[in-house]
């Protein structure tokens, strides 16, 4: 049972992320709330409708929820399986703006390459989206591949001159053809060749926990297979909408991309 002290006052927590501030409550960022000593079965928890990771850490149920880039800010809500809710508070910050240069036909799309894209949107959402129900202590990641950041995650982007939706993912420039490391245990829910993103992989870590890893050069897994954190999963390429070589790193919880900065040691940033 979930201690009623905590309904009435919930704390954010973020002092085991990676970030200099009290709370990563932010869009694009991890609230952490405390649900209570970690008694009885996990937690069901949903954010504005869907689930939300509750691990065990330390002793306590902690939600981590992944704030989408659009939220308003101001009190964000979640709703518990008894029918109580608890709210936090989603803080400002401020994201910068890129501009880049593409193909043409990476902006200006046919009716053909709409309709692949259109397809290639449901394998993906469908992936990002998946919930497998496993009890998990934590949401640390390693790195997939040793590099500086060439993009960082939110930034508001142009593709030549054209305003497109902000980077949801970490660009990490290192060389084509090194190898991409599964950053922890889990199982591969989609790979493909996608118009965008190239050749890619998506892995479930569970609970509504995922990470996608896009422009690879070659493909190492199939899906459905499991992988154990250090496994190589793939080559740094450059697939897809890319000016050069580079990994697209990719973090979502609850279908919601959120910084991987919060989740990479301190060294990747």
């Amino acid at each position: 049972m979930i201690d009623r002290l905590h309904i009435l006052a919930p704390i954010v927590f973020a002092m085991w992320l990676n970030v200099a501030t009290a709370d990563a409550a932010w869009p694009g960022g991890i609230a952490l709330i405390d649900l209570g000593a970690a008694e009885g079965a996990t937690p069901v928890v949903k954010y504005d409708g869907r689930r939300v990771l509750v691990m065990n850490d330390g002793g306590h149920w902690r939600a981590a929820i992944g704030v989408p880039l659009d939220t308003s800010i101001g009190e964000a809500t979640i709703m518990l399986a008894d029918g109580s809710s608890l709210t936090f508070g989603v803080r400002e910050h401020a994201y910068p703006e890129q501009r880049l240069k593409v193909s043409k036909g990476y902006v200006s799309l046919s009716e053909e390459d709409l309709q692949r894209v259109g397809r290639e949107r449901k394998i993906i959402d469908a992936a990002l989206t998946n919930w497998r129900n496993v009890p998990l202590d934590g949401i640390s990641l390693e790195p997939p591949v040793e590099g500086a950041r060439s993009s960082s995650f939110g930034l508001r982007r142009f593709f030549n001159d054209q305003p497109r939706s902000p980077h949801k993912g970490m660009d990490i420039a290192a060389p084509a053809g090194e190898s991409i490391l599964a950053p922890r245990h889990g199982v591969v829910t989609a790979t493909g060749d996608y118009f965008f993103n190239g050749n890619t992989v998506i892995i479930d870590h569970g609970q509504g926990y995922v990470t996608m890893y896009c422009h690879l050069s070659e493909i190492g897994v199939a899906e459905g297979q499991q992988v154990a954190a250090g496994d190589s999963i793939g080559a740094v390429g450059a697939t897809g909408r890319v000016t050069g070589p580079h990994l697209h790193f990719g973090t979502y919880l609850n279908g919601t991309a959120v910084d991987p900065a919060l989740v990479l040691p301190d060294d990747t940033q």
